[in-house]
């Protein structure tokens, strides 16, 4: 019966061919880099099937070697089946008088192309160089009488013929300069060289687990138990965000015991309806996933603490009911960003970090994976994702993470599915947060924080990664609780949960998508409407987008609506942001005008290039005098502009000698202000040198947690409180009284955090 071991079959998909190697039975560990057996076997099988793009090789887990390193094996498979199919041509050694003086060199060298080559081909070189420096020194010497000179000098040319063909392999060149001491049957040269990506049976996606042994650590943390270190490289001004999850480190035992677990999982099929409530599904899964790992644990004598049968229940829940290992990229509070590329299986997952900027990773997901996404996706948001509707924007919640997922399909992307996901903060942005960041200046968000509380009308304009959407949460968090909210976004990306565990008044929203159709959903201009009959309510919308700009602006001329109106757009300019309401989304020049402030946020890119920073690069106010074009009648006018000497925000003249329009219109409405620049000015400076001080104080304490929103809403709060309290006590708004005693307060409850 023939061995089992090493059983293969070649399976192609698209333009690769793959060959696929049952190691389940095997003695050895199916690791080409480790294992002088396991290179010998896919030798031998490659020099069968003559041509591959992939080796997989099967034991628990799945060891793919890409094309790359595919390739240096076959051309090592080539040179064998040479010399083997050429033996015969190596007839000298029967010549008569050759015999005696060539039998016992060539049974040396037999074993080395014969045997060694396929198992060692470095440790092959090394001997027969050594071999060959030998034979060089007899002929240079009068040891061999002339009659085998002549046999010698052919067994001569026989090694100068295979040292030949070994040199100019990939494989040597590649390890040339790491061959000066090399032991022959040493593999630390093979690990350097191969470096297959891993994926257990229970896995879709494919991970490179080993660490890249030319790379330079730059950072190491971990998150929630999964090994997280980034590297640069020497070859790519790009770094390495190198994952290793807790699946990646089990026992053979409780590898057994999850894999089990997941094929009985695998037989029920959740309905569609269950996945209205993704965290819903998710308790129910963890459940039944914990009752059967005790049950399965039990069966095979495992004994599994508590703390142990819960990790292996959530590693089952991530890949049944889950997204796998893309779960464990969003756990990381510091990635921002995530991009999945067409066609799958071909490249590794990109992804921006809050710290290093742009990475690749160490995961590449593979077709069933993606496919596996789009089914949930489409599940979770009620949404299509097929040729007639190639684009799905939804939003994803995780037990640790939120994030909103873009995905697209045929036949606008031709290569299949790809996926870009956006990673939400945990927790609300806030204004001090960003004058941390150094995206806002302290006065700026002082000048923020009085224009909400003036309820102007205001649009939030950035490029894409811009920060926009975080920016325009932050400014939520400015906004007295007892005023009522109402959100709109077709793709719920606002901090809502956030803000509602922070006794915020929220209604939600949810509209259709404008890239979506043949949806049961309510589309967003008739989402905008409906606020009008809501009530009283600052109405703040995700983004405008599409035929929801008319609606809205219709909203704000009419003034239903006496608190601050806020959204995003996307545009690098004022102008920007004025061209694309009225031309792209065919709102009329005059309603533009309901427009009171245009906050532009971009990215700011270092002098080298390798780093990108968020900024406000501009505030401005729209004025209302002007008919055609408010950029050649100036109707912009700049209240902060971004100075790229001094990387900061920097007030205008227009803005410092009291010429705002907007500021002095809030400030008619409010009887102490009426009239009187000095005063108003005076409160703006007020509420910088707070947002201020809370973040001197929050560096000086190390109190990070002051910054963040449970405690910037309570010193907003109680800045009101003060702010009232002083001016029915001395009749007017003494903006030092106010300051000394909210600082008192501050510091008062920084000691009880």
């Amino acid at each position: 019966m023939a061995d089992p071991c090493g059983k293969y079959e070649v399976i192609r998909e698209g333009e690769d061919t793959i060959v696929r190697i049952d190691c389940e039975s095997c003695s050895f560990i199916p690791s080409i880099e480790d294992s002088s057996q396991a290179m010998s076997m896919v030798m031998d099988i490659l020099v069968e099937v003559g041509n591959a793009t992939k080796i997989v090789l099967v034991q628990k887990c799945d060891y793919e070697y890409d094309f790359t390193q595919t390739l240096l094996l076959l051309e090592l498979a080539r040179i064998y089946k040479q010399i083997v199919k050429g033996k015969a041509t190596y007839g000298f050694i029967a010549t008569p008088g050759c015999q005696r003086f060539i039998e016992s060199r060539y049974a040396e060298i037999q074993n080395v192309l014969y045997r060694t080559l396929k198992s060692d081909p470095l440790g092959a070189y090394v001997e027969l160089h050594r071999v060959h420096r030998r034979e060089t020194t007899l002929l240079q010497s009068d040891a061999i009488p002339p009659e085998g000179q002549q046999c010698l000098r052919r067994y001569y040319q026989l090694l100068n013929d295979v040292l030949h063909m070994l040199e100019s392999t990939k494989l040597l060149v590649q390890v040339k300069e790491g061959l000066a001491g090399f032991t022959p049957g040493d593999r630390e040269l093979y690990r350097k060289v191969f470096v297959p990506l891993i994926k257990p049976d229970f896995m879709f996606a494919k991970l490179m687990a080993s660490v890249p042994p030319e790379g330079t650590e730059l950072a190491s943390y971990d998150v929630f138990g999964t090994e997280v270190t980034v590297f640069s490289l020497p070859d790519t001004v790009q770094f390495l965000y190198h994952v290793v999850p807790p699946e990646f480190r089990l026992t053979e035992e409780k590898y057994e015991v999850l894999d089990a677990a997941r094929k009985i999982l695998a037989e029920y099929k959740p309905k569609k309806g269950e996945f209205t409530d993704p965290s819903r599904t998710r308790e129910v899964f963890f459940s039944v996933g914990a009752d059967l790992i005790d049950e399965l644990s039990s069966y095979r004598g495992l004994r599994l603490r508590e703390k142990e049968r819960d990790e292996l229940t959530e590693i089952l829940v991530r890949y049944t009911v889950g997204f796998g290992l893309i779960e464990v990229l969003l756990d990381d509070e510091r990635v921002q960003d995530i991009t999945i590329n067409s066609p799958m299986g071909r490249t590794p997952v990109f992804i921006v970090h809050q710290e290093f900027g742009d990475c690749m990773t160490n995961i590449t997901p593979t077709i069933p994976e993606s496919e596996s996404w789009a089914s949930k996706l489409r599940l979770v948001s009620g949404r299509p994702l097929d040729e007639a509707n190639p684009i799905l924007d939804t939003e994803l919640v995780l037990p640790r993470s939120r994030a909103r997922v873009a995905a697209i399909t045929s036949p606008l992307n031709p290569s299949g599915l790809a996926y870009a996901l956006r990673r939400h903060r945990d927790k609300p942005w806030t204004l001090p947060l960003f004058i941390n960041t150094n995206m806002l200046s302290p006065l700026a968000a002082g000048t923020l924080s009085f224009l909400i509380d003036g309820a102007r009308t205001m649009l939030v304009a950035g490029t894409r990664s811009a920060g926009k959407t975080s920016l325009l949460g932050s400014m939520m968090t400015e906004l007295m609780r007892r005023i009522r909210i109402i959100t709109i976004e077709d793709t719920l990306e606002l901090p809502l949960d956030g803000l509602r565990n922070l006794g915020y008044n929220i209604q939600s929203m949810k509209v259709a998508s404008a890239l979506t159709k043949g949806t049961n959903e309510v589309s967003a201009d008739e989402g905008i409407r409906t606020t009008l009959r809501m009530g009283d309510s600052s109405l703040i919308v995700g983004e405008v987008r599409s035929v929801e700009a008319r609606a809205l602006y219709e909203s704000m001329r009419v003034g239903a609506l006496a608190n601050l109106v806020a959204g995003t757009i996307h545009g690098d300019s004022p102008y920007g942001v004025f061209d694309r309401v009225v031309n792209d989304l065919g709102v009329p020049r005059t309603s533009f005008k309901a427009t009171d402030i245009i906050v532009v946020a971009n990215p700011v890119r270092s002098p080298d290039g390798l780093h990108k920073f968020r900024r406000v690069t501009s505030i401005t106010e729209v004025r209302k005098h002007w008919e055609d074009d408010p950029l050649v009648e100036g109707g912009f006018v700049d209240l902060f502009t971004y100075d790229a000497k001094s990387d900061s925000l920097q007030p205008t003249n227009d803005l410092l000698t009291g010429e705002s329009e907007i500021i002095k219109s809030v400030a008619g409405s409010v009887k102490e202000w009426a009239g009187n620049w000095d005063a108003v000015w005076d409160n703006v400076q007020l509420r910088a040198r707070m947002k201020q001080t809370l973040v001197e104080t929050a560096k000086k304490n190390e109190s990070p947690a002051m910054l963040e929103a449970s405690f910037t809403v309570l010193a907003n709060d109680e800045f009101h409180k003060i702010s009232e309290a002083v001016r029915e006590e001395v009749g007017a708004l003494d903006s030092e009284r106010i300051f000394f005693q909210w600082h008192e307060w501050m510091k008062r409850a920084a000691k009880v955090r």
